[in-house]
């Protein structure tokens, strides 16, 4: 009994120790592991999901308490209580979610080595088998000399323990066992390879044949019964080859951008699983750190799984210069435990990857930016457009006839944004960069994407005076004074500049936005008439004369 106990002893300290510091690297990645046992349909126990980290926290260093112990032999009745109670809870729990299939692996072991949840069982009752001879055998346990030392290795261990779980929740797990570590090439990841096993499920078709049920078994092919079909069952049989990184994928608008992404030689990306649950003093940092990597050549850009408004919200609170991509969020958490962090690319590779409090240590040497890639089909389409709206105006066709041709092209336009964003100089060439504009600018939609042409223009996408045409006649149409000069209005048998704000400044303000004319030769050039001030009030009064002239000609 000796022998054993001391063989138990031996093996379960080392296996608690090792599962401890397993799980100490990484107490983040074991907290979302938990928050999946707290969460609905496994344990139910959701009012504890806000405190899965530090739970995380204390269990681990625990675990390694107790395997420190144990080899010590320091408080004996203490530990082996301890270990039995752990063992029988997470025994109920491993078989739990192996027979209910709740959860995939157990965590165990973190990242380093993944049970499936009958492995994880398995181990679990091993581990209870030993610990129940420590139990029934502890006056057998020892203590390992001198013993007045044991209680100071133990506080030492466990300040150690605290020291290293505040540094990698600080920074980064100092060993990195997930998919993506540092030197893995993304799209290789995903590749599954020649000859790998594939998934094999079989399908449990339910009929009613003759007013009873029959079950028919068949491995994806409909069956052939004489009978009403009720419901089918799929049971998987082999899970097959599953490569390491097998849920990554960059979207937006409903659009793959993955391999355009990861064919980038200079990528920096801002990892930000929640942007809700993301720490503002995190995004400070970013902040200074990707206006850097921006002015040195890098492409920037966010990964997350929030949604637009967060984006949007995010964007604006931050004045972020880049813009954010859809992600899964398990992908964005197994990617980097740090929300936000930073994770730099070449070609798809991971070459270097930092928490937030590490944004400042990213080393950003200049690079050659690269040359935009035009979307040939995309502006050859937008040409198109344009040449059909500029004929329609040019052999002024009836205004019902322009009103369709309007409305159809701002669909078509529409649906660019949905999935391009705004097609500026980088995707489709500077001379077509402004097409998407002038649709927008004939439509009745100026008012909803305003903000975007002005994002568009702070991004060097389309050149600011296109901003400020579409501004002023966004002001015009709510009957309000425009800023720039730029739109011009007929009344009284006459044309003439539409009321400006502060009119003895606007040459200023259209030298600034980069117009070459003044709004003297702007007048001149358009009406055909020397520059005069209106007021809101004179042109109310020109528009009511004008339908009073209507009247009367009626």
């Amino acid at each position: 009994m000796k022998i054993l106990v001391t063989i138990s002893r031996i093996f379960v300290a080392a296996l608690f120790l090792f599962s401890g510091f397993i799980k100490l690297n990484d107490p983040l990645g074991f907290s979302y592991k938990l928050q999946e046992y707290f969460g609905e349909g496994v344990l139910n126990l959701e009012f504890l999901i806000p405190f899965a980290l530090l739970i995380a926290v204390f269990l681990v260093i625990f675990e390694i308490i107790l395997g420190i112990t144990l080899i010590l032999g320091y408080l004996p009745k203490f530990t082996v209580w301890s270990l039995l109670s752990m063992i029988v809870f997470f025994t109920f729990l491993t078989f739990y979610s192996a027979y209910f299939n709740k959860v995939t692996d157990c965590g165990c072991f973190g990242d380093a080595l993944p049970l499936t949840p009958w492995e994880s069982f398995t181990k679990d009752v091993i581990l209870l088998v030993l610990i129940l001879v420590l139990f029934f055998g502890r006056k057998y346990i020892t203590p390992i000399n001198p013993l007045a030392a044991h209680k100071w290795i133990v506080f030492a261990v466990f300040t150690a323990c605290l020291g290293f779980a505040y540094y990698v929740l600080m920074h980064l797990p100092a060993i990195d066992f997930r998919a993506y570590a540092i030197g893995t090439n993304i799209e290789e990841g995903m590749q599954i390879p020649e000859g790998a096993p594939e998934a094999e499920f079989a399908y449990h078709w339910k009929f009613n044949v003759n007013g009873e049920e029959k079950i028919i078994t068949t491995s994806g092919e409909y069956p052939q019964v004489e009978g009403d079909f009720i419901n089918v069952e799929t049971e998987t049989i082999n899970e097959g080859y599953e490569p390491p990184i097998h849920d990554f994928a960059i979207t937006k608008n409903d659009v793959d951008y993955t391999t355009e992404f990861l064919e980038k030689e200079n990528l920096v990306l801002i990892v930000a699983y929640n942007l809700s649950k993301s720490e503002a003093e995190g995004f400070n940092a970013i902040k200074e750190m990707t206006d850097k990597a921006i002015s040195s050549g890098y492409e920037v850009i966010g990964l997350t799984a929030s949604g637009p408004k967060d984006i949007s919200q995010t964007k604006s609170r931050y004045d972020l210069d880049f813009d954010f991509y859809t992600t899964d969020e398990t992908a964005l958490k197994t990617i980097l435990r740090s929300n936000p962090g930073v994770v730099k690319l070449s070609k798809g590779t991971i070459v270097e990857k930092y928490h937030w409090n590490d944004a400042h240590k990213v080393p950003l040497e200049k690079v050659k930016r690269p040359e935009p890639q035009i979307n040939k089909v995309l502006k050859a389409q937008l040409d198109s457009v344009m040449i059909l709206d500029q004929d329609a105006r040019n052999q002024r066709v009836p205004l019902e006839e322009l009103k369709i041709l309007d409305s159809t092209n701002t669909v078509f336009v529409e649906e660019i944004f949905k999935k391009y964003g705004y097609p500026g100089k980088s995707l489709v060439g500077e001379k077509t960069s402004m097409v998407a504009w002038l649709i927008i600018h004939h439509s009745e939609k100026i008012g909803t994407y305003l903000p975007l042409i002005k994002e568009a223009s702070k991004k060097g996408e389309l050149d600011f005076t296109f901003v400020a045409m579409m501004e002023d006649r966004h002001l015009m149409k709510q009957d309000l004074e425009q800023i720039y000069g730029t739109q011009s209005t007929f009344g009284g048998d006459k044309g003439f500049i539409w009321p400006i704000k502060d009119p003895e400044t606007v040459n200023e303000r259209r030298k600034e936005a980069g117009f070459q004319e003044t709004i003297e030769q702007y007048c001149e050039r358009i009406v055909g008439e020397p520059y005069k001030i209106y007021t809101l009030d004179e042109v109310q009064a020109l528009k009511k004369a004008d339908k009073l002239k209507e009247k009367s000609n009626d």
